[in-house]
């Protein structure tokens, strides 16, 4: 899933769009030199043809790093020297008065077919992103959370890798908004999406899930290695101001977490509980905290003891 901000997924759409008009109009000035005898570009009968071309230039001069992943990019590269290549061939053809082969020429058009699909499977790529942000927080928006984890779901079923989901909520979030008002309470949301961006991988995802509440997705993740990469959000968090009130007062806000695996036995909905079980636990308990969920302990078998270990501190 891509992460970018709204203006860098609307100039890598419009840039998308003027690479599929460029690759268009190469195709029809080329289609014409082919069949109709009109003069050619001369660059496209020379090996390495596809480094003068608009496209190309696009490709790898300006496309934005997070396009990069997309497996609808990385093929794009491949297919487009591959019709250059096959291009060249058959202006060289033409020009020496040879006939055009056709098997050479239907695999042009059927390599121009493919450009075009993945064109198109990454401007939907970009769209989908674009649908599915979260304007006032950066984070991603819920319509793609269950879709998102339903993949990541699959990996765990096949055993190629864990992945741990944590449920985020920021600590007495509604006497922020009360007591300075809406517009601080937004810049804590914003600014508590990228305290987590910062602590977490390019491919971990933060879901706004509702409110002040937030689903985090960490791939390839255990319990365990899911609560040290907490543990350092958390204290994170916690150090640094989110927002500067009326009066140029900096407010710091701390936050809980409950942690859970995606577990292939059960559906994605209730991994989320389980999750949302151990933010309750951890809220309950004190809040500023992150708790495991654990099918043998509940609220209230668990709660005496962490408030006894609370006590020792």
């Amino acid at each position: 899933m891509l992460r970018m901000d709204p203006v860098r997924l609307r100039t890598a759409l419009e840039q998308l769009q003027q690479a599929t008009h460029d690759h268009d109009e190469w195709q029809e000035n080329f289609l014409r030199a082919i069949v109709c005898g009109l003069p050619s570009d001369p660059n496209d009968c020379l090996e390495g043809a596809r480094v003068a071309c608009h496209f190309d230039r696009w490709y790898y001069e300006r496309t934005p790093v997070e396009l990069w992943g997309q497996p609808a990019f990385a093929a794009l590269g491949m297919e487009h020297e591959h019709l250059h290549r096959i291009a060249a061939a058959l202006l060289r053809a033409v020009s020496a008065d040879a006939p055009v082969v056709v098997g050479d020429f239907d695999d042009l058009m059927a390599g121009s077919a493919q450009l075009r699909l993945k064109l198109d499977l990454l401007k939907q790529e970009i769209r989908g992103a674009w649908r599915n942000w979260d304007a006032l927080t950066g984070a991603y928006g819920r319509a793609g959370m269950l879709p998102e984890l339903r993949a990541w779901g699959e990996l765990a079923r096949r055993k190629i890798q864990p992945c741990c989901i944590v449920l985020m909520d920021l600590d007495e979030f509604k006497a922020i908004n009360d007591t300075h008002g809406h517009p601080v309470g937004d810049e804590v949301l914003a600014g508590a999406v990228r305290c987590l961006t910062q602590c977490l991988r390019p491919f971990d995802n933060v879901f706004r899930y509702g409110g002040d509440e937030f689903l985090i997705a960490l791939p390839g993740t255990d319990l365990e290695i899911g609560q040290t990469v907490i543990k350092r959000v958390r204290e994170r968090l916690a150090s640094r101001p989110l927002a500067v009130g009326p009066g140029g007062i900096a407010r710091h806000v701390t936050a809980s977490f409950g942690l859970a695996l995606l577990d292939p036995e059960v559906s994605v909905e209730e991994s989320v509980e389980r999750a949302d079980q151990a933010l309750l636990l951890a809220k309950t308990a004190g809040r500023n905290r992150a708790i495991s969920w654990d099918p043998n302990v509940t609220t209230g078998t668990r709660l005496p003891r962490l408030q006894i270990e609370d006590a020792k501190v």
